[in-house]
């Protein structure tokens, strides 16, 4: 099949690929950008272990074709914060919100949408943002209250 050229901003760097007219988004990311931090899990939009922020909105990596994303700004969990933890990764450690960590990119990203849109969300609004997004090891509790914690304006450092 014949390659196509896309252009597409990356964590605020524009980049210019050829691409699959079949790849997904996070295929791309990982194979031609080496943006591993886009999990692919059950590759059907299920798990969303591939979440990334397009146009600062989560969408599932695996079910967007790298050419839909022609001229689109993305965002992904290396490119949430280039100088560190955001609050709410640091919240997810304070909180011991994530075990294995497969699904915890995800779930930042599908969370950091949700407060950037609604800084005060709820457990209830929290729990619906995150109800697209499997974790097979937290019971969800810990990931719930990080986002709790942020939303509620606690930005401190260091473990609770």
């Amino acid at each position: 099949m014949s390659r196509r050229m896309i252009e597409l901003t990356v964590n605020g760097r524009a980049h210019e690929l050829a691409v699959e007219p079949r790849q997904s988004l996070a295929e791309a990311l990982r194979m031609e950008l080496n943006l591993t931090g886009t999990h692919l899990g059950c590759e059907h939009g299920v798990c969303g272990a591939c979440t990334v922020l397009v146009g600062g909105q989560p969408i599932r990596g695996c079910l967007m074709f790298a050419v839909q994303a022609q001229g689109l700004e993305i965002t992904t969990i290396e490119g949430l914060n280039v100088e560190g933890l955001t609050p709410l990764q640091d919240s997810f450690r304070r909180h011991h919100a994530l075990q294995c960590g497969f699904c915890t990119p995800g779930m930042v990203l599908t969370l950091h949408a949700l407060l950037e849109r609604e800084p005060g969300a709820g457990a209830a609004a929290i729990r619906e943002a995150i109800s697209g997004n499997l974790c097979r090891c937290t019971g969800y509790q810990p990931i719930v209250e990080a986002a709790l914690a942020i939303s509620k304006g606690d930005r401190s450092k260091g473990h609770r």
